[in-house]
């Protein structure tokens, strides 16, 4: 194995890994913060991604299908929240699991009727289509700044939460939301505000992801899976968590693919290698999630003070 080849596998890895982030980001804010599940978070990831490829397609521009993605998908969640879950945030998780379900099912066949059942490919904007050289090691430009994008959301939201007026007014919310509304803050608004804001990352996710995966009904849901295990294995409601379980997620997932296969050819026949690999390294992240939960329930990155 080359030096060049565990570099680049690394950097696949971290960049899978701050998409899981954005994901798992606006799905801990809602999740953890607001003690809401959404199931249909993965369907906003669906749309925005809709939303870009569409806008894409009819301007042949980037900037124009971000702008799309993201307002689209803050649109969307605020509309999901006034409709559906701010009738449901004093109900049981059970009520609030079966109508998220159904918002899945109806925004799968919602694309399936606008852009019909086939992928959807949204083109690689020609400006990041090239690659970089990072030290010697050539990499793919876009999937290069899917990372700084990452890391950016990831301080971002670091700086929202922790040191900002709003980001004490959400702690505060998810703490003790009666007495919070008795000082004057409008909790409602503040809902709303915190599940647009996990609509719009969603979104972000969505569009980033666009031109290196087909854009088709039912994307959302594998990496919900995915975005969930982020959030038990760093803790749930914790943002910090969500990064840092992202980027091992992401990180064992990735090297597991790409090197499990070769260590199997060492004692399989070349198929059964290349078959058995893949499934080993989504096995190793529900072992490493089983692990977490056996030894620390309440996630490796806790919210502090909790």
């Amino acid at each position: 194995m080359s030096p060049s080849l565990f570099v680049i596998q690394m950097l696949n890895g971290l960049q899978l890994g701050v998409l899981l982030f954005m994901l798992s980001a606006g799905l801990t804010l809602v999740f953890g913060i607001m003690n809401f599940v959404n199931l249909a978070h993965g369907s906003l990831y669906m749309m925005g991604a809709y939303f870009a490829a569409f806008a894409y397609g009819l301007s042949d521009s980037f900037l124009l299908a971000g702008a799309a993605a993201l307002l689209g998908s803050a649109a969307l969640g605020l509309l999901m929240e006034r409709v559906v879950a701010a009738r449901l945030y004093t109900r049981d998780h059970l009520d609030q699991v079966l109508a998220t379900f159904g918002l899945i099912l109806f925004f799968n066949e919602l694309v399936r009727m606008v852009w019909g059942p086939s992928p959807v490919y949204m083109n690689m904007p020609e400006w990041l289509s090239g690659a970089i050289n990072l030290g010697g090691i050539m990499y793919p430009a876009y999937r290069f700044v899917i990372i700084l994008v990452g890391l950016l959301v990831a301080l971002g939201c670091y700086l929202l939460i922790s040191k900002t007026r709003v980001g004490m007014l959400i702690r505060a919310g998810s703490s003790n939301p009666t007495i919070v509304a008795a000082l004057g803050v409008n909790i409602q608004l503040l809902n709303a505000l915190v599940f647009a804001l996990g609509a719009m990352l969603a979104g972000l996710a969505g569009l980033m992801s666009g031109p290196i995966l087909s854009v088709q009904p039912g994307m959302g849901e594998p990496i919900l899976i995915m975005a969930m295990i982020v959030i038990v294995i760093g803790g749930i409601g914790s943002v910090r968590g969500a990064f840092y379980s992202a980027l091992i997620v992401g990180l064992i997932d990735t090297v597991g693919r790409a090197f499990l296969p070769m260590l199997l050819r060492e004692f399989l026949d070349r198929s059964t290698a290349m078959a058995a690999g893949p499934a080993l390294a989504s096995m190793l992240i529900s072992i490493f999630m089983a692990l977490v939960l056996a030894f620390r329930p309440q996630g490796l990155f806790p919210v502090k003070n909790a």
